[in-house]
């Protein structure tokens, strides 16, 4: 099985860095509301990183 992390999300800009669409929210709802759409669109799945950063990623 081969994973792809699609987008991060966040509310510690400070802290994230790569190649993967960054998307910074200004708090912890939001956050959450963003990765679910994301996850929706995407179809795939979100995973915490921490308690101020969710990634989503596709599982093939």
């Amino acid at each position: 099985m081969t994973s792809q992390i699609l987008a991060v999300i966040t509310v510690d800009k400070g802290s994230i860095a790569g190649g993967a669409p960054i998307f910074i929210e200004p708090n912890k709802e939001r956050m959450q509301q963003t990765a679910f759409t994301l996850e929706k669109i995407m179809d795939a799945m979100v995973h915490e990183i921490n308690e101020d950063t969710l990634i989503i990623v596709r599982h093939k």
